[in-house]
C-alpha cells in the first residue's frame, strides 16, 4: 500500500481537486480513501499499486504544490540525516565567507558547478578555500550573524522528529565554525563538517583532512542505521547539491529539496516549493504534533 501525500505552497488546497485527482488515479491504482492531515494543507490519498502513474496525474493536477509518494509502512522516520547549506540554512556559508574577502562571485560560481556535480567535491573545496588564505578569523563570526539564516520549518522539523525518538544528524560540506552553532540552534543531536584551520587569527587557506564529502555522508547514515539497528526504510535523507546523493540514494525517503537538477532527477522525493515543515507531512504529522520553539 502506498500513501501520495500532497502538501499546499502558495495557496490553500481544495477538498474537490483531491477528489478529482483520487478519482483519475482510481482505475490504476486502486485508490482507498483519501484524508486531510490538515485541512487545506496537506492530504493523504491510499492507493494500492503503480505509484509512477500516481505522480504523473498529481503532478499535473497540482503544479505548483509539493507531492510525496511512499510506501505506507514506516513512513515515520526513526532517523534524519541532512544537509546544511541551502537546506537547513539559505545560504552557502563559503560563498558568504568569500564576500568579506571580496571575491564571492569568483568562489560561488566553483560552488555552483560543484553542487551540480560538475566538479570533484574535495578538489573544489580545497580550491576555494585556498582562496581564503590570510582572511581574519572574526570574519567568520560576523558572517554566521550577518549573513546565516535558518531555513523557514528547519527548527520545527528537527525538533519534532527529536521528539519522537528519532536520531538527529546535520552532516556538512561545509563547516564546524558554522555547522556547530547552526546544528545547536536547530536542535540536532550531532554535527559533522570540516575544519578550517587557522594560526594567528588567519584562515591558512586549507581545511584539515579527511574532508566530509559524499562518502562521508553516505556513511554517517548507514553507521546511524547500524548503530540503531534501523531498517533503511525507516530513514530520512534530505539535501540539495551532487554531494548529497549518495546518502539520499540509500534513506528510505531521499528528499531533494528545491535541489539542483542532478539531484531532483535522482531523488525518490521532492520538495520544490514549500519549505522543509512538508517533511513532516510526509510523514503524517500535523501541525497541532509540531514542536515549534
Amino acid at each position: 500500500m502506498f500513501i501520495a501525500t500532497v502538501i499546499a505552497a502558495a495557496k490553500a488546497l481544495a477538498a474537490d481537486d483531491i477528489s478529482a485527482a483520487a478519482g483519475q488515479m482510481d482505475a490504476l491504482c486502486g485508490v482507498k480513501e483519501w484524508r486531510w492531515i490538515d485541512e487545506g494543507r496537506a492530504a493523504d490519498i491510499r492507493f494500492a499499486e503503480d505509484p509512477d502513474w500516481a505522480i504523473g496525474v498529481l503532478d499535473g493536477y497540482f503544479t505548483s504544490d509539493d507531492v510525496v509518494i511512499q510506501p505506507e509502512a514506516g513512513r515515520e522516520k526513526k532517523l534524519l540525516v541532512a544537509d546544511m547549506d541551502s537546506t537547513m540554512i539559505t545560504v552557502e556559508c563559503i560563498d558568504e565567507l568569500a564576500d568579506y574577502a571580496g571575491i564571492k562571485a569568483q568562489i560561488a560560481e566553483v560552488t555552483e558547478r560543484a553542487m551540480r556535480g560538475e566538479l570533484d567535491f574535495a578538489e573544489a573545496l580545497d580550491a576555494r578555500v585556498a582562496l581564503l588564505k590570510g582572511l581574519e578569523e572574526s570574519a567568520i563570526d560576523r558572517c554566521l550573524e550577518e549573513r546565516v539564516r535558518l531555513m523557514p520549518g528547519a527548527e520545527a522539523l528537527v525538533k519534532t522528529m527529536r521528539s519522537r525518538g528519532a536520531l538527529t544528524i546535520l552532516v556538512s560540506g561545509g563547516f564546524t565554525r558554522f555547522a556547530e552553532p547552526v546544528g545547536g540552534r536547530i536542535g540536532f543531536e550531532r554535527m559533522i563538517a570540516n575544519r578550517l584551520l587557522i594560526e594567528n587569527a588567519a584562515l591558512t587557506g586549507e581545511v584539515a583532512k579527511p574532508i566530509v564529502d559524499s562518502s562521508t555522508k553516505e556513511t554517517t547514515l548507514l553507521n546511524a542505521i547500524a548503530e540503531r539497528g534501523l531498517d533503511a526504510s525507516e530513514t530520512l535523507a534530505v539535501g540539495d547539491g551532487a554531494n548529497d546523493l549518495a546518502m539520499i540514494k540509500k534513506a528510505g525517503l531521499g528528499v531533494a529539496y528545491h535541489a539542483k537538477p542532478i539531484v531532483a532527477a535522482a531523488a525518490g522525493a521532492r520538495i520544490d516549493h514549500g519549505d522543509l515543515t512538508a517533511l513532516l507531512y510526509a510523514q503524517g504529522i500535523p501541525q497541532a504534533e509540531w514542536v515549534i520553539a
